[in-house]
């Protein structure tokens, strides 16, 4: 593969972490989560990073993180969801992964992220933050190699249909 790694990028509550874990499983890669790296070289937690520190020093640790990992290969990746927002991070991430896009409806993200707390963007009314922020991110994901909506699809599904595209590129 020209590639040396799969890296899913997508909105919050796509299934980023929990199709990364399966994936990873399967290749008999490692996973790597980059919000957890984050928190792991920063010592604190992602809500609290943004609420100590705000969301710009949060996106260059997050941009570093990414061209840190990025160096290596044979790794399942999981971005934050605003982290295709800086071009530097999409180039890198093109240059050294095989990049997937996942998606899902308005209502399915909600329902996946309603409970949780750990989301600093999704303060206050969620249904209109999740909105906003859909709106605002619509076209930032269009870079990737491959894009699959997971609002009806199983996770071993989606395994399978990115293990396709990955032999597709052989």
């Amino acid at each position: 593969m020209k590639r040396k790694n799969v890296v899913l990028v997508g909105f919050m509550g796509t299934g980023k972490s929990s199709v990364g874990h399966l994936l990873a499983k399967r290749l008999a890669w490692p996973f790597l989560d980059i919000d957890h790296l984050i928190e792991l070289q920063e010592g604190i937690s992602i809500p609290d990073l943004f609420g100590s520190k705000g969301e710009d020093y949060f996106r260059r640790v997050e941009s570093q993180v990414i061209h840190k990992v990025m160096e290596q290969d044979k790794q399942v990746i999981a971005t934050g969801g605003g982290a295709v927002l800086a071009e530097d991070n999409r180039n890198k991430m093109l240059k050294n992964g095989y990049v997937i896009a996942l998606s899902a409806r308005k209502e399915t993200i909600i329902a996946r992220v309603k409970l949780d707390h750990n989301r600093p963007l999704l303060q206050g009314n969620v249904d209109e933050r999740v909105g906003i922020l859909l709106e605002h991110r619509k076209h930032a994901y269009d870079f990737a190699d491959l894009k699959i909506d997971t609002t009806e699809l199983t996770k071993d599904t989606i395994v399978e249909m990115i293990i396709n595209g990955m032999e597709a590129l052989d």
